[in-house]
């Protein structure tokens, strides 16, 4: 139970870790230009590409941990609901209600735009998903690895 509940915890903390990681850098590394459309805080399509990219990897590697710690095939189904529910309810705020789009300055702090920017609705609905889908995937992974699985 103990263990499970460790996978869990820890699954979640290492694709937290790795969003607020990669994301910054990624920001940093394509410039305002590239992450949001011209002139405003709505973010690109190369963005939404970006980002989804780096949450499946995130959600790979928080699914990896949870079934190296839990070492039972129930702890990452569980982490994948988690990542369903809280997403979700992250989600819904952002759809709620349509914000004017904020004009955007050549150059763009990344706390600012981390706070000001805008993804599709749709997206918000769609990380979630993809993130349980990465969370499983990450498990069968470690799972492939272990010696009983060759044998």
């Amino acid at each position: 139970m103990m263990r499970s509940l460790g996978g869990v915890v820890l699954g979640y903390l290492t694709m937290a870790a790795f969003v607020i990681l990669s994301f910054p850098l990624a920001l940093r590394i394509m410039g305002a230009d590239l992450v949001f459309r011209p002139g405003v805080f709505d973010v690109s399509g190369l963005w939404i590409i970006t980002s989804v990219v780096l949450g499946l990897i995130g959600a790979v590697l928080g699914g990896y941990v949870c079934a190296t710690v839990a070492r039972n095939v129930g702890a990452p189904k569980k982490l994948a609901v988690v990542v369903i529910v809280v997403g979700v309810a992250l989600a819904l705020p952002s759809m709620t209600g349509d914000a004017p789009t904020l004009p955007r300055e050549a150059t763009v702090a990344s706390s600012e735009a981390m706070q000001s920017g805008r993804q599709p609705g749709w997206l918000a609905l769609l990380n979630p998903l993809i993130g349980a889908v990465g969370v499983l995937w990450g498990a069968r992974l470690k799972r492939a690895r272990e010696p009983s699985a060759a044998a």
